[in-house]
């Protein structure tokens, strides 16, 4: 045998080793991940975040998983496949571009046709619809009102607005009997919103009730990001990218097109903010200079986690307000790495730096935005979420609750926990309230009383107490769910009866009435 033969034979016998020694470790690998990821993290403290906003980040569940130098190469490492999901259009300039590559078992694509969800009173007893029938997708024909209307906290499943078990007025027709267990996706209802996705303009405000985990199912959002607001339960959000663990006082964001599946540990309920085109940002701070509100690096996204496992997995889709189903014969979960800027995210409310008047008046309600979806007009907000949160109150000479107004924007008001200031005894946590477009709003009448009367000193605002809004330049129209299921306060507008005029004609300016 000549030595270029014993040579080559030699090379054969390494590339071969290499291959069986290759394919022993994917066979290790893929033993070790069969078994299923956690529906809930054994402890929150113990999942690794990445932080950051709008950063470009990477993050891999096994060693060099993520192609060097290249997204797609011929074949990927552990031979996986690559695939982009992408956030915008391919050419959205390069600072708002948003994308990410996955690394993954199997493509997204191995699934069959699409079919549309069956509806409660198609589904039988033992096999619940699997998706909410309260959500709207298109407002076109929603109710409209510019009327002012609160509702007190929405009634958890199996339960009616009175807290009286065994009603169908939970917030998921499909799932009305009284010992229902209703998961995120069959717990959504929609309240208020404007447009339709379809168009890909406007947004939707939804809340959700739920009492079980998603096992073996996942949802995935063709119409637009959510802003998820927990009030009451803590939810382990399960995504491609990794997994959140995210409590009432914490939010998170899931983006168009993300495998999500809701884990809760008992009943749970909370607000959710669809925008139906752009994303989510932080908002400029101008003049207030580099820091404050909130700060890009105390945003966190999950870590890769994976799973290899052949299971009969639920994949129910929203697409232009309706829901879609297929099932599929593995699990979604199984992306091994990826890299890119377009990732879920949570924040953590009690890290945001609020900022206030520290001299006299009430400061405009702006100053506590925590992110912004940018509408087409500059400084016209598609969506903000602004929280109320913990501070100090110090102003001289100033009326300190929120002021009497009228706004051109849309504002709905969730309440997490605590007494509001502006109605500290009708707004409960877990209800919510909405001032539409030029809707007068303001302090009810013992509020008024006692803010224009106390002695003023600083005064620090509970730190049990924590409120939002997301507010919007649409004109909200309501849905069937807001009106005559959630049931609005009927009383609401009493607030403000009691208040009487103070008009004294015969006013001399004092030193002690002086304004400053």
């Amino acid at each position: 045998m000549s030595k270029r033969t014993a040579s080559t034979e030699s090379e054969q016998e390494r590339k071969k080793k290499k291959a069986e020694s290759g394919a022993a470790a994917a066979a290790s690998a893929s033993s070790a991940h069969s078994t299923p990821l956690p529906v809930l993290a054994a402890k929150a403290s113990s999942l690794h975040y990445l932080t950051g906003f709008g950063c470009h980040h990477e993050s891999e569940a096994l060693p060099d998983a993520l192609p060097v130098g290249q997204n797609s190469p011929q074949v990927c490492p552990y031979g996986l496949f690559a695939e982009q999901l992408s956030g915008t259009s391919f050419t959205t300039p390069r600072h708002e571009n948003q994308r990410s590559w996955l690394y993954r078992i199997r493509p997204s694509v191995g699934h069959p046709p699409f079919t549309a969800v069956a509806s409660a009173s198609s589904s039988s007893s033992s096999s619940p619809s699997l998706a909410s029938e309260l959500v709207v997708g298109d407002f076109s024909n929603a109710h409209i009102s510019p009327t002012q209307y609160r509702w007190k906290p929405f009634p958890m499943p199996g339960s009616d607005s009175n807290g009286k078990s065994g009603s169908a007025a939970s917030a998921s027709a499909s799932a009305s009997a009284s010992s229902a267990t209703v998961d995120f996706v069959q717990g959504l209802a929609s309240l208020a919103g404007h447009g339709s996705p379809d168009s890909k303009s406007g947004l939707a405000i939804h809340v959700y009730t739920c009492n079980t985990s998603m096992v073996d199912k996942s949802f995935v959002n063709s119409d637009g990001d959510f802003l998820i607001v927990p009030q009451h339960g803590t939810l382990h959000v399960r995504t491609e990218f990794g997994m959140m663990v995210v409590s009432p006082g914490h939010i998170c964001v899931v983006q168009r097109g993300m495998h999500m599946s809701i884990g809760v540990e008992g009943a749970s309920r909370g607000y959710i903010c669809e925008v139906y085109n752009g994303h989510f940002r932080l908002p400029e701070l101008g003049p207030i200079g580099a820091n404050a509100l909130a700060n890009p690096r105390d945003f966190q996204q999950p870590t890769a986690a994976f799973e290899d496992r052949k299971t009969n997995f639920t994949v129910v889709q929203k697409y232009i307000g309706k829901f879609f189903t297929y099932t599929r014969p593995y699990s979604p979960y199984d992306v091994v790495a990826w890299h890119g800027n377009y990732v879920p995210y949570m924040y953590d409310l009690n890290k945001f730096c609020p900022l206030g008047a520290v001299r006299f008046d009430h400061i405009d309600p702006s100053i506590f935005t925590v992110l912004t979806c940018p509408g087409p007009d500059v400084g016209v907000a598609s969506a903000d979420f602004v929280i109320f949160p913990p501070r100090w109150a110090v102003q001289e000479h100033t009326f300190r609750p929120p002021y009497y107004h009228r706004n051109v924007m849309s504002e709905f008001m969730g309440n997490i926990c605590g007494k509001y200031e502006a109605k500290p005894d009708g707004f409960m946590p877990g209800g919510a309230s909405l001032h539409s477009c030029m809707a007068a709003h303001g302090p009810d009448a013992a509020t008024f009383k006692a803010a224009t009367t106390e002695l003023q000193k600083p005064v620090r605002l509970p730190d049990d107490s924590l409120a939002f809004m997301f507010e919007t330049a649409y004109m909200l129209k309501l849905t069937d769910y807001a009106l005559k299921i959630a049931q609005p306060d009927e009383d609401y507008w009493k607030v403000w009866e009691p208040i009487q005029s103070q008009f004294d004609p015969n006013w001399k300016k004092t030193n002690t009435n002086s304004s400053k």
